[in-house]
């Protein structure tokens, strides 16, 4: 956002005011010291993050939006940066022939617990063109569930979401309410159904398309949902 050749209201808000645009669909979790990328959708991580001010990323899955910054890091020098994901034999372009710097050997499994530093992470399988995990990410005192890219959820994360609710989930809603069924990401209507079975009493929606910006410029989102937006920040205790 805004869209490259596009004048809708949105992407002409967007265009003339920064704090309305939207860059690649991304995040930092930092707990006991340490920092954890959620993708690496941003091309230009090397300027944001210099060598050793985090410790590894976390993948979602290995479409080119969410891995793109990988591809120019990997040519660094230096220790080793491990990148945690789901089994996808083919990966993103050559990234597994020439990874560089990037330790692609940490590969999860679905709900298969492991821990960062302290932190519990939970893979929980998404419905995507290709092989995605979400994440339930877990302290002794607070739980968060990471939910992009994903057209409704899988039965089982699901069920394990209802089972362990999170204080905050983030979700994948592209569009807003729609008649037909998403094929690849979720719309609003889809995300209102999970969440009365969820009952998160804090829904922040993340990969938002400019259509659905737009919608938004007139419509109210129900109450406990909300938009995420580019350098938002949840804290929890």
């Amino acid at each position: 956002m805004p869209a490259w050749g596009c004048d809708c209201p949105a992407c002409t808000r967007a265009r003339r005011a920064p704090q309305y645009r939207r860059k690649a669909c991304s995040g930092v979790v930092r707990f006991n010291e340490a920092i954890t990328l959620i993708d690496a959708g941003l091309h230009d991580l090397t300027d944001r993050w210099p060598a050793g001010s985090f410790q590894q990323f976390l993948l979602t899955h290995y479409h080119m939006d969410h891995v793109q910054g990988l591809f120019p890091l990997r040519w660094g020098v230096g220790d080793s940066v491990p990148v945690y994901g789901p089994p996808d034999e083919q990966g993103c372009d050559d990234l597994f022939k020439h990874p560089g710097v990037l330790d692609f050997s940490h590969t999860v499994e679905p709900f298969v617990v492991f821990s960062l530093q302290g932190l519990q992470v939970t893979p929980l399988p998404l419905t995507h063109s290709k092989l995605t995990f979400g994440y339930l990410l877990e302290t002794p005192h607070s739980r968060i569930a990471w939910l992009s890219d994903s057209a409704g959820l899988p039965d089982k994360t699901l069920t394990f979401l209802c089972n362990n609710r999170p204080q905050v989930m983030v979700i994948d809603c592209s569009h807003a309410p729609r008649e037909e069924t998403p094929r690849n990401h979720s719309d609003l209507a889809t995300i209102r159904a999970l969440n009365e079975r969820i009952r998160c009493p804090r829904v922040i929606l993340t990969h938002i398309s400019h259509q659905f910006d737009e919608w938004m410029m007139s419509h109210l989102l129900p109450a406990g949902i909300e938009a995420g937006y580019d350098g938002q920040e949840i804290v929890l205790d």
